[in-house]
């Protein structure tokens, strides 16, 4: 029987095995469910044992899950919130696709990893691109299947049978965190990408000020999180895979007052039913600069 649970031998970015334990785990592991990696999950503060490296910062569960254990809870996942909220989680992805659009102005075809329901992915074939994607939930696929017309793959990335060179965007939005195999990730997005391709990467920043001020109430430690990069961890990790990083930004979310209010017990009074359609039609944006969003080559000459 393959084992749930694994210990690091090395750090899962740079490979160093000059690692440490960084903070105490917060929640039972062992018991990991499906509903508690969901999008919206709102168990804030709940963290796996964490090391660090101390060759290039990265922060990763250790133990931690094993793909194979991992990739079966995904494909358990349901999670009917997050599309109740795909009016304001659009309006996440249009400012990704404003870049993309500007340093690809012919397009092409647009691979989303991570696709969830296929939000994003409409959102890019509605300004011309071809588009494809994946994603291990099998009741997410089936969904953007219903709602949009997708047929995006289920399953896992780094293992799909994607044909090389055949993409000229990959998007992975906050998805490297959630993966053990950060490494064939992204070694996966350069492979599937034309030579002068773009990846675009967004992942959340533990060191920045908003995580420092909301200390474990950080609304980014959570059990669905495996790792948490640093500005050097992600430089190792896109250019030994063969990219160049072009341009780094600080990532902002929208997400409707309803929305917000429901993460909070204490205000659920305030998300009842005559409340609730007001309340989503209010957007709300946060730019708490606390994650990183990377725009990175293949260069035509790779």
């Amino acid at each position: 029987m393959t084992e749930r649970f694994l210990r690091a031998d090395g750090c899962p970015v740079c490979r160093s095995r000059e690692i440490e334990p960084w903070r105490k785990g917060t929640f039972d592991y062992t018991d990991l469910r499906a509903d508690q990696i969901k999008v919206t999950d709102s168990a804030y503060g709940k963290i796996w044992d964490l090391s660090v490296c101390a060759a290039c910062g990265h922060i990763f569960a250790d133990p931690y899950p094993s793909p194979e254990f991992i990739a079966s809870l995904y494909g358990e996942v349901e999670d009917p919130l997050y599309d109740q909220e795909a009016e304001g989680r659009a309006q996440n992805f249009l400012p990704i696709l404003d870049r993309l659009d500007a340093l690809r102005p012919e397009r092409g075809a647009l691979f989303d990893v991570g696709a969830a329901t296929g939000i994003l992915c409409d959102a890019a074939r509605r300004r011309g691109w071809t588009v494809d994607g994946i994603d291990p939930s099998s009741w997410a696929v089936r969904f953007a299947a219903e709602k949009y017309g997708l047929a995006l793959r289920e399953g896992g990335f780094e293992d799909a049978l994607v044909p090389p060179a055949s993409f000229q965007a990959v998007t992975m939005v906050d998805l490297i965190e959630h993966t053990p195999r950060p490494r064939d990730a992204v070694v996966k997005a350069f492979s599937i990408l034309a030579p002068g391709g773009w990846l675009c990467l967004v992942t959340p920043d533990i060191h920045s000020r908003a995580a420092r001020l909301a200390g474990r109430r950080w609304w980014h430690l959570r059990p669905g999180h495996l790792a948490y990069f640093s500005k050097d961890s992600l430089r190792i990790l896109l250019e030994d895979a063969g990219f160049r990083i072009v341009e780094i930004h600080r990532y902002a979310w929208t997400f409707s007052l309803h929305y917000l209010v429901s993460r909070f017990r204490w205000l659920h009074t305030f998300t009842q039913p005559r409340s609730t359609s007001f309340l989503r039609r209010i957007p709300i944006k946060l730019a708490l600069g606390d994650s990183f969003e990377i725009y990175a080559v293949k260069d035509r000459s790779s």
